[in-house]
């Protein structure tokens, strides 16, 4: 039994203890295990803990819940993800209100270099639906990560076009991973699985209560790069989403639609207020995120990596995908002399497509 583990997922479970309170904590104990073995007169001291969150964790007795979490997740493979651990989404850990731990399933690298959240509302129309799948194949090219919260309407849109288009796409849930909420989109959720994810920071048993998707919705704003609204009214979880994006300083985009047409109310009056910016097309996008300066940088370099001779491609396919490597390993699994090897790697440092670290060790 991970023993480390149950400590984090029984820090999530104790009653007045929110994220920001557990980071405080562990920063002043050290770790999860430490604060459930410190001092309650310790405690108090801590800033924003006090006497009645003191008791709250020196009489806290749900550890064989977070056993039976534990046990749940190993059964069901499931990778629990603390704010501490490198796969952890980096673009959430600094946000002060972030999860302790995010429960995950899925394939997907949730810190891949482009990352786009799309939500809308539920009851969405025909232009709404078509819009959505025209900027998802749009945006093939670029390969972002598509997040959205597996809901009806645009977020089912967002994750369906993902896949038809072999982009990766990672739903947000607002309960456990032991159920799916709407259950008629289990199909989907299973190929998601396969090809990109679903990740929740609600441990097993916790049902699609209206109190979680709130919670849901910061997850989703804190993932991403940007948000693009597609379809909402006046009101929604789509709203939510967006205003909490705005306030952790990221990108918003929305689309416009007829201003008689309540579908589109919502996305108007983002715009009309300077909350985010109008979006028709792909390109809109790509401008001010600067995704098309990344894509001509990559497109650079695959066509200075179509110009290197026979030797210095053998050398760079060896050295790519590895995460770093020693010239006399290069040497011995390449059959090449030092001397060889060291004017082909120079050769490829020139040219932008490999660095050298210290020790000799190299890494493109």
């Amino acid at each position: 039994m991970n023993n480390h583990l149950i400590y984090k997922i029984a820090l999530t479970m104790v009653p007045l203890v929110g994220p920001k309170l557990a980071r405080n904590l562990i920063a002043y104990c050290g770790s999860p295990e430490a604060v459930f073995t410190e001092n309650k007169r310790h405690l108090v001291k801590i800033p924003g803990i006090g006497t009645m969150i003191a008791d709250s964790i020196a009489g806290f007795n749900g550890f064989a819940r977070a056993e039976k979490e534990l046990e749940f997740v190993e059964k069901n493979k499931i990778n629990v993800l603390f704010y501490l651990d490198e796969d952890y989404p980096e673009r959430l850990r600094d946000l002060e209100d972030a999860p302790l731990i995010l429960y995950f399933k899925g394939n997907s690298k949730l810190n891949k270099p482009k990352v786009l959240g799309i939500v809308g509302t539920r009851k969405a129309s025909n232009y709404g639906k078509n819009f959505c799948n025209n900027i998802v194949e749009a945006l093939k090219d670029y390969n972002p990560l598509i997040i959205s919260g597996l809901a009806f309407g645009i977020d089912y849109c967002a994750h369906k076009a993902a896949l038809a288009n072999q982009l990766e796409t990672v739903a947000v849930l607002g309960h456990g991973l032991d159920t799916l909420y709407p259950s008629q989109h289990r199909s989907i959720a299973l190929e998601m699985i396969e090809k990109g994810g679903l990740i929740t920071e609600f441990i097993s048993g916790t049902t699609p209560e209206k109190q979680n998707f709130p919670q849901r919705n910061r997850i989703v704003a804190g993932m991403i790069d940007a948000l693009l609204v597609v379809e909402t009214g006046v009101s929604g979880g789509a709203l939510i989403t967006a205003e909490i994006t705005n306030s952790y300083n990221r990108e918003v985009f929305a689309v416009p639609g007829r201003i008689d047409d309540d579908l589109s109310a919502g996305c108007n009056n983002l715009i009309k207020k300077n909350k985010a910016c109008l979006i028709e097309n792909v390109a809109d996008i790509a401008f001010h995120l600067g995704w098309d300066i990344i894509q001509k940088q990559h497109n650079d370099k695959k066509n200075v990596i179509a110009m290197l001779d026979e030797q210095e491609k053998l050398i760079y396919n060896f050295i790519k995908n590895k995460d770093k490597i020693h010239i006399d390993q290069i040497a011995a699994e390449t059959g090449k002399t030092i001397s060889e090897l060291s004017v082909l790697l120079l050769e490829l440092e020139f040219k932008g497509l490999l660095i050298t670290l210290p020790g000799k060790f190299y890494k493109v």
